[in-house]
Order: structure tokens, then sequence, then C-alpha cells
């Protein structure tokens, strides 16, 4: 896969940068993120009563989508960093959950470059927009302004 410098991404400051493939967040997924976060409530683990509700069935915990942006942040056609030695997550600015994302539906996420700076020599801080898309539906389920930083 080609590589990019920093300052050649740099120049992409403002546009979309890159698609994941799409991830099935199935009831296994849900289930196990509910097992790891102690948050079992009936919503996302009880099909029959779930079912009940206006979702009509199980839907994942907005946190769970929320973690799933590294991962689909690996899968991305985004331009890869050449000589990067290691990215941590910053943080975030905003986030909003839009829409629940239903058991057995599939996501991706669309990136787009908000800021790029060098804030040491080879230190960069890199905040995109990143909009978890479910499939087959008109709104998001999220949209957050997620920070990072890598090291070359």
């Amino acid at each position: 896969m080609a590589t990019i410098t920093p300052q050649e991404l740099q120049t992409k400051v403002g546009q979309n940068i890159g698609t994941s493939e799409w991830v099935l967040v199935d009831q296994d997924m849900i289930n196990k993120f509910a097992d790891a976060t102690g948050d079992h409530q009936f919503i996302h683990i009880d099909e029959e009563k779930a079912k009940l509700t206006p979702f009509g069935g199980t839907i994942a915990h907005g946190f769970l989508t929320l973690s799933l942006i590294p991962m689909l942040g690996a899968k991305t056609d985004s331009p890869k960093i050449d000589g990067i030695k290691m990215g941590v997550n910053y943080g975030g600015n905003k986030v909003r959950f839009l829409a629940p994302v239903r058991s057995g539906k599939r996501v991706r996420s669309h990136v787009k470059l908000l800021e790029l700076d060098e804030k040491r020599p080879g230190q960069w801080q890199q905040t995109n927009e990143i909009t978890v898309e479910i499939e087959g539906e008109e709104k998001p389920a999220l949209i957050a302004e997620w920070i990072t930083q890598f090291f070359i």
C-alpha cells in the first residue's frame, strides 16, 4: 500500500480521506460488550423484551459503536503515513449518537480530516470528523470529532 508524508496529508485538510469496509454488529458482539462493560440493560441483551420496544429488537450500546472507531479506521482506504512508529487516541471534542444500531446491521465509517498539526518534531496531532453509517438507513449511528496523535 502506498504511503504519504504528514505534510502531504496536511494538504487534505477539509476533505474526506477515507471510507471503511462494512462491519457486522451482531448479537454476539453486543453481548460481549455488555459483559466487558457491565451494561446489561435489556434493550441490548434481551431479544424478547427488546422486541416490545419501538426498536423492535436489541440495539448496540452507543459506546460499542463509538469503540468501533479504531477497528473501522484500520479498515479504511485512508492514506497511510510513511514512517509512523505509533499512534494513540488523544480524545474527542464532540460525540453525538444519532441513531441506534440494531443487532444484525452493518456499519462503516467515513473520515473527514479537520486538522493536522505538528506539535513537536515527529509528533503530529490529527483531528477527524468520523461519521458511522448504518447500512440501509438515512441517519448515521454517530458523528464524532476524534483526536489522535501519531509519532514518526
